[in-house]
């Protein structure tokens, strides 16, 4: 079962400077959340906030009834970070020690079903190409059936052709396992495909600028003019000034923008 995500003022400070915030957003249970900005905005703070891997210097997020535990939550990073000594299957396995051994191949022979490594289950990451060992990081997040899954550039430092196969791997995944995903992309093309709704951070510290969710149905047609529509509405965004009192907007069907606060 996926779990919806509160956040409240939330806000995020290094050694006495601004980083993130106050944000305040509720994302939708089972449903794929991608933030977008510029560099230094505080995207991969808002996630690592959302994982636990920092602690907010203010506010609060709630996941679900706020008694999940860590294994409820996977991560996916830039780069693979698999263990080099381990196979693709042990490395998938990794997060399920203490779980019973047939509960635990069970979970990682249907992790690597679901991202196509059946066959490199016995590989070593060196092995791999780099699409493969990205599938394999994920078969790692979602061997444990998380109800969240978190998402940090995933596929950045693929190729075009792979990155695509990726982002459309992404939704199959979605698809069969229903996990409330969010995705920190600067990919804006990614970010329409992937996502149900987009939220927009700009300024220093990084509040939420833009906040829509485009009407777009997946598979996305990535020639139609509602998919060039929306993406110039999302570079007309971005291009503006990075500023530190940014207002939010709402984008609403028709490509109509609404300030709301």
């Amino acid at each position: 079962m996926a779990h919806e995500i509160r956040i409240t003022g939330l806000s995020k400070s290094y050694g006495g400077q601004p980083i993130l915030g106050p944000v305040d957003l509720a994302l939708e249970a089972g449903t794929i959340t991608a933030i977008i900005g510029r560099s230094g905005c505080g995207k991969t703070t808002l996630l690592r906030c959302l994982g636990g891997l920092e602690q907010p210097s203010e506010g609060q997020i709630t996941i679900g009834d706020g008694r999940l535990s860590r294994r409820d939550v996977g991560y996916v990073f830039q780069e693979p970070r698999l263990m080099p000594w381990l196979t693709v299957e042990k490395n998938a396995g990794f997060g399920l020690i203490d779980v019973a051994k047939t509960s635990r191949q069970q979970a990682v022979a249907e992790a690597l079903q679901v991202v196509g490594l059946t066959a490199a289950a016995q590989q070593l990451p060196k092995q791999l190409s780099g699409g493969m060992a990205q599938r394999a990081a994920l078969a790692r997040a979602l061997a444990p059936r998380p109800e969240v899954l978190l998402l940090d550039e995933p596929f950045s430092a693929l190729d075009p052709f792979t990155r695509e196969q990726m982002q459309e791997h992404l939704l199959h995944l979605h698809h069969h396992y229903g996990s409330t995903m969010v995705l920190i992309t600067h990919d804006m093309d990614e970010a329409l495909a992937l996502a149900h709704r987009v939220i927009v951070l700009a300024g220093a510290p990084g509040k939420i600028a833009g906040d829509f969710s485009p009407d777009l149905p997946k598979p996305v047609n990535r020639s139609s003019v509602a998919f060039f529509e929306w993406k110039k509405q999302l570079t007309d965004l971005l291009s503006g000034p990075a500023i530190h009192a940014v207002p939010q907007f709402e984008i609403q069907p028709g490509l109509q923008q609404r300030r709301i606060v």
